[in-house]
Protein backbone atom coordinates (compact mmCIF):
# COMPACT_ATOMS: atom_id res chain seq x y z
CA UNK A 1 0.00 0.00 0.00
CA UNK A 2 1.62 3.00 -1.17
CA UNK A 3 1.25 6.21 0.30
CA UNK A 4 3.04 9.49 1.27
CA UNK A 5 1.31 8.66 5.00
CA UNK A 6 4.69 6.02 4.78
CA UNK A 7 7.44 8.67 4.49
CA UNK A 8 9.14 8.39 7.74
CA UNK A 9 9.39 12.01 9.59
CA UNK A 10 12.10 12.61 11.84
CA UNK A 11 10.21 13.42 15.01
CA UNK A 12 12.91 12.56 17.28
CA UNK A 13 14.84 15.58 16.70
CA UNK A 14 11.87 17.85 17.33
CA UNK A 15 10.11 19.24 20.27
CA UNK A 16 7.84 16.49 20.17
CA UNK A 17 6.53 15.34 23.65
CA UNK A 18 5.09 11.97 21.91
CA UNK A 19 8.95 11.33 20.78
CA UNK A 20 11.02 12.74 23.11
CA UNK A 21 9.43 11.52 26.40
CA UNK A 22 11.07 8.12 26.66
CA UNK A 23 14.70 7.06 25.84
CA UNK A 24 15.84 7.34 21.75
CA UNK A 25 15.62 3.53 21.85
CA UNK A 26 11.66 2.97 22.90
CA UNK A 27 9.18 3.67 19.92
CA UNK A 28 6.45 5.48 20.88
CA UNK A 29 3.04 4.33 20.31
CA UNK A 30 1.28 6.16 23.44
CA UNK A 31 -0.26 9.97 23.34
CA UNK A 32 -2.81 11.38 20.30
CA UNK A 33 -0.70 12.68 18.08
CA UNK A 34 -0.05 11.23 14.21
CA UNK A 35 2.98 10.85 12.47
CA UNK A 36 1.93 12.49 9.62
CA UNK A 37 2.60 16.28 7.60
CA UNK A 38 -0.69 18.38 8.03
CA UNK A 39 -2.13 19.04 4.75
CA UNK A 40 -0.23 20.99 1.88
CA UNK A 41 -3.35 23.76 2.04
CA UNK A 42 -2.67 24.24 5.67
CA UNK A 43 1.28 24.48 5.71
CA UNK A 44 0.92 26.99 2.56
CA UNK A 45 -1.38 29.30 4.59
CA UNK A 46 0.86 29.31 7.47
CA UNK A 47 4.12 29.99 5.48
CA UNK A 48 2.03 33.38 3.83
CA UNK A 49 0.78 34.52 6.97
CA UNK A 50 4.40 34.02 8.59
CA UNK A 51 5.86 35.78 5.35
CA UNK A 52 3.89 39.17 6.08
CA UNK A 53 5.47 39.39 9.41
CA UNK A 54 3.32 41.07 11.91
CA UNK A 55 1.57 38.81 14.63
CA UNK A 56 -0.24 42.09 16.44
CA UNK A 57 -3.56 41.42 18.12
CA UNK A 58 -6.35 39.67 15.82
CA UNK A 59 -9.97 40.69 15.11
CA UNK A 60 -11.84 38.43 17.25
CA UNK A 61 -14.30 36.99 16.01
CA UNK A 62 -12.58 36.70 12.89
CA UNK A 63 -15.85 36.79 10.46
CA UNK A 64 -13.72 34.66 7.98
CA UNK A 65 -12.50 32.37 10.09
CA UNK A 66 -16.07 31.22 11.81
CA UNK A 67 -17.66 31.32 8.35
CA UNK A 68 -15.00 28.74 7.86
CA UNK A 69 -16.28 26.76 10.92
CA UNK A 70 -20.02 26.80 10.08
CA UNK A 71 -19.54 26.17 6.62
CA UNK A 72 -17.41 23.12 7.40
CA UNK A 73 -20.34 22.09 10.22
CA UNK A 74 -22.56 22.70 7.49
CA UNK A 75 -20.94 20.49 5.01
CA UNK A 76 -19.79 17.77 6.73
CA UNK A 77 -22.22 17.46 9.63
CA UNK A 78 -25.56 18.80 8.23
CA UNK A 79 -25.65 21.54 11.05
CA UNK A 80 -26.52 24.84 10.56
CA UNK A 81 -25.12 26.88 13.21
CA UNK A 82 -25.22 30.48 13.55
CA UNK A 83 -22.04 32.01 13.72
CA UNK A 84 -22.39 33.53 17.10
CA UNK A 85 -22.94 30.21 18.15
CA UNK A 86 -19.08 29.97 18.13
CA UNK A 87 -17.11 30.72 21.07
CA UNK A 88 -13.07 30.08 19.53
CA UNK A 89 -11.23 28.41 22.26
CA UNK A 90 -7.42 27.60 22.72
CA UNK A 91 -8.12 23.51 23.38
CA UNK A 92 -10.68 21.10 24.61
CA UNK A 93 -9.66 20.80 27.55
CA UNK A 94 -9.89 24.55 29.05
CA UNK A 95 -13.36 24.31 27.25
CA UNK A 96 -15.14 21.25 29.25
CA UNK A 97 -12.92 22.68 32.10
CA UNK A 98 -15.14 26.37 31.91
CA UNK A 99 -18.11 24.23 30.49
CA UNK A 100 -18.48 22.35 34.23
CA UNK A 101 -17.71 25.79 35.85
CA UNK A 102 -20.09 27.59 34.50
CA UNK A 103 -22.91 24.85 35.26
CA UNK A 104 -22.14 23.40 38.12
CA UNK A 105 -21.54 24.41 41.92
CA UNK A 106 -18.81 22.16 44.12
CA UNK A 107 -20.83 18.85 45.37
CA UNK A 108 -22.57 18.39 42.28
CA UNK A 109 -22.10 15.44 40.01
CA UNK A 110 -21.01 14.99 36.77
CA UNK A 111 -21.59 12.21 34.76
CA UNK A 112 -18.72 10.91 32.61
CA UNK A 113 -18.75 7.18 30.94
CA UNK A 114 -15.44 5.48 31.86
CA UNK A 115 -12.51 4.13 31.05
CA UNK A 116 -12.32 7.69 29.97
CA UNK A 117 -9.73 10.13 28.78
CA UNK A 118 -7.72 11.18 31.84
CA UNK A 119 -8.09 15.06 31.44
CA UNK A 120 -11.71 14.18 31.22
CA UNK A 121 -11.16 12.39 34.49
CA UNK A 122 -9.62 15.04 35.80
CA UNK A 123 -12.36 17.97 34.83
CA UNK A 124 -14.97 17.57 37.83
CA UNK A 125 -12.10 17.18 40.56
CA UNK A 126 -10.63 20.68 39.40
CA UNK A 127 -14.17 22.03 39.97
CA UNK A 128 -14.92 20.40 43.16
CA UNK A 129 -17.72 18.17 41.86
CA UNK A 130 -18.38 14.45 42.32
CA UNK A 131 -17.52 12.15 39.47
CA UNK A 132 -20.79 9.34 38.66
CA UNK A 133 -19.32 6.98 36.77
CA UNK A 134 -21.06 5.16 33.71
CA UNK A 135 -19.83 1.70 33.06
CA UNK A 136 -18.91 1.17 29.35
CA UNK A 137 -18.69 -3.17 28.97
CA UNK A 138 -18.47 -5.42 26.62
CA UNK A 139 -21.53 -6.69 24.78
CA UNK A 140 -23.15 -9.74 23.05
CA UNK A 141 -21.31 -9.12 19.85
CA UNK A 142 -17.74 -8.08 21.96
CA UNK A 143 -17.91 -5.02 21.47
CA UNK A 144 -18.11 -1.98 24.05
CA UNK A 145 -21.47 -0.27 24.74
CA UNK A 146 -23.05 1.61 27.91
CA UNK A 147 -24.39 -0.25 31.13
CA UNK A 148 -27.37 1.27 31.10
CA UNK A 149 -28.57 0.02 34.90
CA UNK A 150 -24.87 1.77 35.40
CA UNK A 151 -25.83 4.77 33.55
CA UNK A 152 -29.30 4.67 35.12
CA UNK A 153 -27.29 4.71 39.34
CA UNK A 154 -25.10 7.03 38.20
CA UNK A 155 -27.90 9.74 37.88
CA UNK A 156 -28.72 11.54 41.41
CA UNK A 157 -30.31 14.73 42.48
CA UNK A 158 -27.40 16.13 42.51
CA UNK A 159 -26.55 15.92 38.59
CA UNK A 160 -26.05 18.58 37.07
CA UNK A 161 -23.62 17.67 33.85
CA UNK A 162 -23.06 14.71 31.47
CA UNK A 163 -19.43 15.25 29.98
CA UNK A 164 -19.37 13.00 26.69
CA UNK A 165 -16.39 11.52 24.35
CA UNK A 166 -18.15 10.79 21.20
CA UNK A 167 -16.27 8.97 19.25
CA UNK A 168 -15.09 7.33 22.25
CA UNK A 169 -11.17 7.33 23.83
CA UNK A 170 -9.90 5.03 24.49
CA UNK A 171 -12.75 2.99 23.41
CA UNK A 172 -13.18 4.06 19.99
CA UNK A 173 -17.18 3.64 19.84
CA UNK A 174 -19.10 5.73 17.33
CA UNK A 175 -22.24 5.91 19.58
CA UNK A 176 -25.33 5.18 17.77
CA UNK A 177 -27.97 8.18 17.59
CA UNK A 178 -29.98 5.37 19.53
CA UNK A 179 -27.67 5.58 22.17
CA UNK A 180 -27.50 9.25 21.68
CA UNK A 181 -31.28 9.51 21.94
CA UNK A 182 -31.43 6.97 24.83
CA UNK A 183 -28.55 9.35 27.19
CA UNK A 184 -29.99 12.64 25.87
CA UNK A 185 -33.90 11.79 26.87
CA UNK A 186 -32.45 10.86 30.54
CA UNK A 187 -30.34 14.45 31.08
CA UNK A 188 -33.63 16.37 29.33
CA UNK A 189 -35.63 14.56 31.75
CA UNK A 190 -33.40 15.79 34.96
CA UNK A 191 -32.57 19.24 33.69
CA UNK A 192 -28.87 18.09 33.11
CA UNK A 193 -26.40 20.10 30.85
CA UNK A 194 -24.66 18.20 28.08
CA UNK A 195 -20.41 18.93 27.34
CA UNK A 196 -20.07 16.66 24.11
CA UNK A 197 -16.31 16.00 23.39
CA UNK A 198 -16.35 15.28 19.70
CA UNK A 199 -12.97 16.41 18.63
CA UNK A 200 -12.86 12.96 16.35
CA UNK A 201 -16.17 13.22 14.72
CA UNK A 202 -14.64 13.48 11.39
CA UNK A 203 -12.27 10.37 12.02
CA UNK A 204 -14.74 7.95 11.96
CA UNK A 205 -14.58 4.60 9.88
CA UNK A 206 -16.86 2.90 7.42
CA UNK A 207 -20.13 1.38 8.64
CA UNK A 208 -19.94 4.17 11.19
CA UNK A 209 -21.79 7.42 11.42
CA UNK A 210 -20.82 10.32 13.64
CA UNK A 211 -24.25 12.23 15.05
CA UNK A 212 -23.75 15.15 16.61
CA UNK A 213 -25.55 15.25 19.81
CA UNK A 214 -26.88 18.88 19.72
CA UNK A 215 -28.55 17.62 16.44
CA UNK A 216 -30.75 15.25 18.09
CA UNK A 217 -33.99 18.02 18.71
CA UNK A 218 -34.22 21.54 19.69
CA UNK A 219 -34.36 20.86 22.95
CA UNK A 220 -31.11 18.66 23.27
CA UNK A 221 -29.17 22.01 21.17
CA UNK A 222 -30.53 24.19 23.77
CA UNK A 223 -28.65 22.28 26.39
CA UNK A 224 -25.62 20.81 24.75
CA UNK A 225 -22.36 22.20 24.79
CA UNK A 226 -20.43 20.93 21.67
CA UNK A 227 -16.37 20.64 22.10
CA UNK A 228 -14.60 20.66 18.57
CA UNK A 229 -11.20 20.79 17.11
CA UNK A 230 -9.23 20.35 13.82
CA UNK A 231 -6.14 19.24 15.92
CA UNK A 232 -6.93 15.64 15.50
CA UNK A 233 -8.27 15.20 11.94
CA UNK A 234 -5.40 17.34 10.36
CA UNK A 235 -2.62 16.70 13.43
CA UNK A 236 -2.35 20.64 14.60
CA UNK A 237 -2.62 19.44 18.32
CA UNK A 238 0.18 22.17 18.40
CA UNK A 239 -1.45 24.46 17.52
CA UNK A 240 -4.24 25.50 20.40
CA UNK A 241 -7.18 25.79 18.24
CA UNK A 242 -10.69 25.17 19.14
CA UNK A 243 -14.23 25.93 19.82
CA UNK A 244 -17.14 25.36 21.36
CA UNK A 245 -20.51 25.40 19.52
CA UNK A 246 -23.41 26.97 22.18
CA UNK A 247 -26.25 27.78 20.09
CA UNK A 248 -28.61 28.75 22.97
CA UNK A 249 -27.66 32.23 24.63
CA UNK A 250 -28.28 31.99 27.86
CA UNK A 251 -26.11 28.77 27.84
CA UNK A 252 -23.79 30.92 25.68
CA UNK A 253 -23.41 34.05 28.22
CA UNK A 254 -22.73 31.39 31.21
CA UNK A 255 -20.29 29.76 29.21
CA UNK A 256 -18.59 33.21 28.92
CA UNK A 257 -18.83 34.56 31.68
CA UNK A 258 -16.93 31.41 33.49
CA UNK A 259 -13.99 31.93 30.91
CA UNK A 260 -13.98 35.77 31.94
CA UNK A 261 -10.20 36.52 31.41
CA UNK A 262 -8.35 33.00 32.88
CA UNK A 263 -8.29 31.34 28.84
CA UNK A 264 -5.81 33.34 26.44
CA UNK A 265 -7.47 33.72 23.00
CA UNK A 266 -6.38 31.50 20.55
CA UNK A 267 -2.82 32.24 19.08
CA UNK A 268 -3.30 33.67 14.98
CA UNK A 269 -1.42 30.92 13.77
CA UNK A 270 -3.54 28.49 14.75
CA UNK A 271 -6.92 30.35 13.60
CA UNK A 272 -4.66 30.57 9.81
CA UNK A 273 -4.72 26.61 10.28
CA UNK A 274 -7.94 25.86 11.23
CA UNK A 275 -9.19 28.12 8.39
CA UNK A 276 -7.34 26.36 5.66
CA UNK A 277 -7.95 23.07 7.07
CA UNK A 278 -12.07 23.48 6.86
CA UNK A 279 -11.75 24.96 3.64
CA UNK A 280 -9.33 23.18 1.87
CA UNK A 281 -7.92 19.82 4.01
CA UNK A 282 -10.76 17.20 2.45
CA UNK A 283 -8.79 15.71 -0.22
CA UNK A 284 -6.07 15.09 2.17
CA UNK A 285 -8.43 13.94 5.12
CA UNK A 286 -10.17 11.23 3.08
CA UNK A 287 -6.55 9.89 1.91
CA UNK A 288 -6.20 9.56 5.81
CA UNK A 289 -9.70 7.92 6.43
CA UNK A 290 -8.16 5.15 4.28
CA UNK A 291 -4.81 5.31 5.21
CA UNK A 292 -6.13 4.99 8.94
CA UNK A 293 -8.50 2.29 8.24
CA UNK A 294 -6.01 -0.33 7.15
CA UNK A 295 -3.62 0.35 9.54
CA UNK A 296 -6.34 -1.03 11.84
CA UNK A 297 -7.18 -3.99 10.03
CA UNK A 298 -4.00 -4.91 10.46
CA UNK A 299 -3.41 -4.08 13.70
CA UNK A 300 -6.59 -6.00 14.09
CA UNK A 301 -5.61 -8.78 12.32
CA UNK A 302 -1.61 -9.03 13.95
CA UNK A 303 -3.46 -8.60 17.27
CA UNK A 304 -6.05 -11.87 16.75
CA UNK A 305 -2.91 -14.26 14.83
CA UNK A 306 0.19 -12.66 17.27
CA UNK A 307 -0.25 -11.71 20.57
CA UNK A 308 -1.85 -14.53 22.34
CA UNK A 309 -4.26 -13.44 25.30
CA UNK A 310 -4.35 -10.15 23.49
CA UNK A 311 -8.09 -8.71 22.72
CA UNK A 312 -9.09 -5.93 20.89
CA UNK A 313 -11.97 -4.75 19.34
CA UNK A 314 -11.85 -2.75 15.98
CA UNK A 315 -12.49 0.89 16.72
CA UNK A 316 -15.08 2.61 15.04
CA UNK A 317 -13.48 5.96 15.42
CA UNK A 318 -9.99 7.43 16.30
CA UNK A 319 -7.01 6.34 15.71
CA UNK A 320 -6.29 4.51 19.07
CA UNK A 321 -6.53 1.00 19.85
CA UNK A 322 -7.79 -0.41 23.19
CA UNK A 323 -6.21 -3.58 24.05
CA UNK A 324 -7.41 -5.94 26.87
CA UNK A 325 -4.29 -7.62 28.13
CA UNK A 326 -5.74 -9.30 31.36
CA UNK A 327 -5.98 -12.82 29.47
CA UNK A 328 -2.30 -12.35 28.28
CA UNK A 329 -0.58 -13.83 31.52
CA UNK A 330 1.91 -10.37 31.84
CA UNK A 331 4.31 -10.83 34.34
CA UNK A 332 2.98 -7.45 36.40
CA UNK A 333 1.31 -4.24 34.87
CA UNK A 334 0.86 -4.53 30.93
CA UNK A 335 2.45 -0.79 29.89
CA UNK A 336 5.63 -1.28 32.42
CA UNK A 337 6.22 -4.75 30.47
CA UNK A 338 5.63 -3.98 26.97
CA UNK A 339 8.01 -0.75 27.92
CA UNK A 340 10.87 -2.31 29.46
CA UNK A 341 10.69 -5.78 27.54
CA UNK A 342 9.48 -4.48 23.96
CA UNK A 343 10.75 -1.18 23.54
CA UNK A 344 7.59 0.48 22.86
CA UNK A 345 5.39 2.77 24.98
CA UNK A 346 1.95 2.64 25.59
CA UNK A 347 -0.73 4.74 27.21
CA UNK A 348 -1.20 2.48 30.74
CA UNK A 349 -5.04 1.88 30.81
CA UNK A 350 -5.13 2.46 34.62
CA UNK A 351 -4.60 6.48 34.10
CA UNK A 352 -8.00 5.88 31.55
CA UNK A 353 -10.24 5.10 35.27
CA UNK A 354 -12.31 2.74 36.03
CA UNK A 355 -12.31 -0.58 33.55
CA UNK A 356 -8.81 0.19 32.48
CA UNK A 357 -7.05 -2.04 34.56
CA UNK A 358 -4.73 -4.97 32.76
CA UNK A 359 -5.20 -2.48 29.36
CA UNK A 360 -3.22 -0.40 26.80
CA UNK A 361 -3.94 2.25 24.46
CA UNK A 362 -2.12 2.30 21.54
CA UNK A 363 -1.78 4.74 18.86
CA UNK A 364 -1.68 3.36 15.06
CA UNK A 365 -1.84 7.24 13.58
CA UNK A 366 1.66 6.19 12.39
CA UNK A 367 3.13 4.78 9.03
CA UNK A 368 3.06 1.43 8.16
CA UNK A 369 6.57 0.52 8.98
CA UNK A 370 6.41 2.08 12.54
CA UNK A 371 3.03 0.26 13.92
CA UNK A 372 4.82 -2.89 11.98
CA UNK A 373 8.15 -2.90 13.96
CA UNK A 374 6.03 -1.25 17.64
CA UNK A 375 3.82 -4.71 16.77
CA UNK A 376 6.52 -7.26 16.35
CA UNK A 377 8.36 -5.88 18.89
CA UNK A 378 5.48 -6.98 21.03
CA UNK A 379 5.28 -10.23 19.60
CA UNK A 380 8.46 -11.12 20.68
CA UNK A 381 8.68 -9.88 24.04
CA UNK A 382 5.42 -11.96 24.99
CA UNK A 383 6.99 -14.83 23.08
CA UNK A 384 10.80 -14.59 25.09
CA UNK A 385 7.48 -14.79 28.53
CA UNK A 386 6.55 -18.20 27.20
Amino acid sequence: MASHFDEPLARGTSDSFKWRKYPADVLPMWVADMDFRSPEPVLQALHERISHGVFGYPLEPLPELIESVTGYLLEHHGWRVPPEAIVLLPGLIPGFNVACRAVAQPGDGVLLHVPAYPPLLQCPLNMGLRRDEVRMVRGASGQYEVDWDSFQQALHPRSRVMLLCNPHNPLGRVFTREELTRMAEACLRQELIIVSDEIHCDLVFRGHRHTCMAMLSPEVEARTITLMSPSKTFNLAGLKMAFAVIPDAQLRQRFLAARADMLPSPNILGGVAMQAAYRQGQPWLRELREYLEAQRGFLVDFVSRHLPGVRMVAPEGTYLAWLDCREAGLPGNATTFFLEQARVALSPGESFGPGGEGCVRLNFGCTRAHLSEGLERMRQAMARMR
